[in-house]
């Protein structure tokens, strides 16, 4: 399992790395989003959303679980499920959709769904170290 590690110092460097991932990105990639709260999760959702071509605001859908993004050169399903009570609720949302359709997948809080989630996933990770500054982010993407 291959590892990157990107270390970035502005809000902006963080939106980029998702720039260059969404412009990247092929039709029916999945990438999980893993993170504390607070870590910029959102900004590097945006940027991927910005790779993808979409131009309309990008916001997390924290009560609505699925944001649904057209106007890209792809469909982007936005999700974040840290509200989900229980993996159930997915079906509900039809997650099988988005998973095995033609778009980009982005899933905040994955691994509270672990176990619905496909056998190949690129998995990214973003945490803090204040020591190195309040905006310091450490970004691990590891293909699955």
């Amino acid at each position: 399992m291959e590892e990157i590690l990107v270390e970035t110092y502005r809000p902006e460097e963080t939106f980029e790395l998702g720039r260059k991932i969404g412009a990247q990105a092929v039709p029916g990639s999945i990438y999980t989003l893993i993170g504390d709260l607070g870590v910029g999760k959102t900004i590097f959702t945006k940027g991927v959303a910005a790779g993808l071509g979409i131009t309309e605001p990008v916001n997390s859908p924290t009560f609505t679980i699925l944001q649904v993004y057209e106007e890209g050169r792809c469909p982007f399903y936005h999700f974040d499920v840290y509200r989900i009570g229980d993996v159930s609720e997915m079906d509900e949302i039809g997650y099988e959709d988005c998973f095995y359709g033609e778009g980009i997948c982005l899933i905040e809080w994955a691994d509270l769904i672990e176990e619905i989630l496909p056998e190949q996933y690129t998995q990214i990770t973003i945490s803090k170290d204040l020591e190195k500054g309040f905006d310091y982010r450490k970004i691990s993407i590891k293909r699955k």
